[in-house]
């Protein structure tokens, strides 16, 4: 049985680079964002069913997010059944990964880990964090937003601090290699547990 870490972090906090870190100390690792774009690929899980409910959104057989993100624009409510279609196939896939996994420690990276509310499947959580100041400029570095939009997602959310203060670890993701020095730390605690498990 492998032990099962959630890696969350808001926007432009170093997530993904952290997730790298943990694989290159040999974790196993399981992406949401990347489910969800194998599930709205062609003959992906979800596009038959996003191709019933929301017909427009679904072009050359994958599920378009621009497409969604307008129709969401347009009505606000849809983002809760886009959620009920496409969060099962997600617990689905994350369940499928799990079961298939021979590494002791798998990550399970998920932005909205928090916002969520589902962290009773997990051994432990860590949180990837910087200065708020670092995580504006990341973002706004990367050019696919603009500030009031960078904005938008942070007031949906949940706070830095409070992620800091549910989180079993927290990794500060200010420099890489700070950043693998926590890793490395975590998962040595980690290993640990499952010696005296």
């Amino acid at each position: 049985m492998t032990f099962r870490l959630g890696l969350t972090g808001s926007i432009g906090m170093g997530k993904s680079t952290t997730a790298q870190l943990f694989v290159e100390e040999g974790c196993a690792l399981w992406d949401a964002d990347a489910a969800v774009h194998r599930l709205y690929s062609r003959g992906g899980a979800a596009v038959a069913p996003m191709a019933r409910a929301f017909p427009e959104a679904v072009v050359s057989g994958e599920v378009s997010r621009a497409r969604l993100k307008e129709i969401i624009a347009r009505d606000p409510s849809a983002l809760n059944r886009i959620e009920q279609i496409v969060h099962p196939l997600v617990a689905r896939d994350r369940a499928e990964f799990l079961a298939s996994r021979t590494a002791d420690v798998t990550v399970l990276d998920i932005p909205l880990l928090f916002e969520g509310g589902d962290t009773a499947g997990f051994d432990a959580v860590a949180v990837a964090s910087a200065p708020a100041e670092v995580q504006r400029a990341r973002v706004l570095a990367r050019g696919t937003m603009t500030e009031a939009e960078f904005e938008n997602i942070l007031a949906r959310q949940i706070p830095d601090a409070e992620k800091r203060a549910r989180a079993d670890y927290v990794i500060e993701s200010d420099t890489i290699d700070h950043a693998r020095e926590q890793v490395r730390a975590v998962l040595a605690d980690i290993r640990r547990r499952i010696a005296h498990a």
